[in-house]
């Protein structure tokens, strides 16, 4: 799945221009299968606890996979909302059901190096897919990469009903907890946690839009330019998953949140003077080695902050929040992008980033717990 996503990252902000010449537009577009994620976070987590984590992986891996594959066929900017918007529905009841198996899966003074690890799988794909994709859309079309994604969930889908065994999160029966009772039992944690990781968030999802945009229209690169460019940032991105892992539980999860988002954020402000290819690789690669060193630190704190017995619930409301900010974040170039130029968009990005590394160094506790 993470090489398919990877397939599309140079791809759709492509593929939404194409159909309008609005910034705002092309961020709704972008930002629509987060939105779609954004609605369905909360109900996902309420449904694993009967459906199990089997079931929602598979369902969710379907939906995405149908939705996506659908992208080839369409001709208007509405109907790529709409996929995108069943798409994040799908992607919802994924992201939950793994986070929640890994919570289970592991330990805490293991979690950090595991779930980096796991992190580790999406980089993968980041660093594969975008030069492929790209690669597939300049040989065969702006259209081919979404039917290959179709392909590739399949074959997850089938991975995961194959060997997905159910963890202590899933299919529990017995009274669901109130949701309202674990928000406010949690109120401190997500006013402080959760807002770091809106901003947190949406910086990353920003760095995605931002970065082929400003290759293709303000430097006049082609999408294969732009898909090496992301492909090598990629790399970088995966050199520090293990050193993230181990920083986490050697150190603390701080240790290595608050330099991953300080360093994204320097990245980013680079991107508006970067003059060409070599500049704009300099930016990417910057924002990868701060992406990369923040490898599983999410998941890793809301799997350390889930409260015992109702692990899918809290987990669904902390995704709810991280994909508040991904959704945001598309948004947010586009507005700026509109009103200010799409040269001073990264700068905006940037500030988002820091004022979130800020608020992890000084409001969000440390949770590993020493034995």
């Amino acid at each position: 799945m993470s090489v398919a996503g990877g397939l599309l990252i140079p791809v759709l902000p492509l593929f939404a221009a194409r159909m309008t010449d609005s910034y705002v537009l092309i961020g709704v577009a972008l930002a629509a299968q987060a939105l779609g994620t954004l609605v369905a976070d909360v109900p996902a987590g309420r449904l694993l606890r009967r459906l199990g984590h089997r079931r929602i992986m598979v369902l969710g891996i379907g939906l995405v996979g149908v939705s996506t594959a659908a992208l080839a066929l369409i001709g208007s900017v509405v109907a790529l909302v709409l996929l995108q918007l069943l798409a994040g529905v799908g992607g919802a009841m994924w992201n939950v059901s793994r986070h929640a198996y890994m919570a289970d899966m592991t330990r805490r003074g293991r979690r950090g190096r595991a779930i980096s690890l796991f992190g580790g799988t999406n980089r993968v794909g980041r660093f594969v897919g975008p030069a492929v994709g790209g690669v597939i859309a300049g040989v065969f079309g702006l259209r081919a990469p979404f039917l290959i994604f179709g392909v590739l969930a399949m074959v997850a889908l089938f991975f995961s009903w194959r060997y997905v065994e159910e963890g202590e999160s899933g299919g529990m029966i017995g009274p669901r907890p109130s949701l309202r009772r674990v928000l406010a039992a949690q109120r401190q944690v997500f006013l402080n946690a959760g807002a770091a990781q809106l901003m947190a968030q949406a910086m990353r999802a920003g760095r995605q839009v931002l970065i082929p945009l400003y290759g293709a229209e303000v430097l006049g690169l082609a999408v294969e330019a732009v898909g090496l460019i992301v492909s090598v940032a990629a790399f970088v991105d995966l050199a520090l998953v293990l050193p993230a892992g181990w920083v986490m539980d050697r150190f603390g999860r701080k240790y290595a949140i608050v330099p991953s988002f300080f360093v994204q954020g320097v990245g980013m402000a680079l991107v508006s003077f970067a003059g060409g290819f070599t500049g704009l690789l300099i930016a990417a690669s910057l924002i990868g080695l701060g992406n990369g060193l923040g490898s599983g630190t999410m998941m890793t704190l809301g799997a350390d902050l889930a409260p015992e017995g109702a692990v899918g619930e809290f987990l669904g409301a902390w995704r709810l929040i991280g994909d508040s900010g991904a959704s945001s974040g598309p948004l947010l170039v586009g507005v700026v992008a509109d009103l200010l130029g799409l040269t001073l968009a990264p700068l905006v990005v940037a500030a988002v980033g820091g004022l979130a590394a800020l608020t992890f160094a000084t409001r969000v506790p440390e949770t590993l717990r020493r034995t």
